[in-house]
């Protein structure tokens, strides 16, 4: 591990241990490590250089929209390969949310977020990747995806 020094004005300063103690960070290192992963992994994800992510895919949707659900649960089963699990709540008596927890290739799993975001009947959608590495298993159709330290 490096130690690094870094000098930033005092009102920087202030907001910064108020976020440490907001958040709950037991001191500012494991703040600023925090800080730098997410934005590390968000200039991947912007730059294309991701090859791997794990995300959660949030949507609303109008369960009486003609064979939505069914055509929701055919892409999850037609994606079986990016698709973890799912979660269902029914919110009213005419919306669910759903969450879908995904991971794989990034181009892929970005892709099957977007296509279920595109379809009509689905309200609200919010997609959120986390850039992961990928290390072959003991097994050769197998992939562990780790966090980044």
């Amino acid at each position: 591990m490096q130690r690094l020094t870094i000098s930033i004005d005092d009102d920087l300063a202030e907001t910064f241990d108020r976020l440490v103690r907001e958040k709950g960070y037991e001191n500012r290192s494991e703040a600023f490590r925090d800080l730098v992963r997410k934005a590390l992994g968000e200039e991947e994800l912007v730059r294309g250089t991701a090859k791997h992510c794990v995300g959660t895919l949030s949507y609303v949707y109008d369960h009486h929209e003609r064979q939505l659900a069914s055509r929701l649960t055919g892409m999850q089963h037609d994606h079986h390969d990016v698709t973890v699990a799912t979660m269902h709540a029914h919110l009213d008596h005419d919306n669910c949310l759903e969450t879908v927890i995904l991971r794989g290739p990034t181009a892929a799993v970005t892709k099957f977020a977007q296509d279920v975001m595109a379809q009509t009947g689905v309200r609200h959608g919010k997609f959120h990747p986390i850039p992961v590495d990928s290390q072959a298993a003991k097994r050769p159709d197998h992939v562990h995806l780790h966090p980044r330290s």
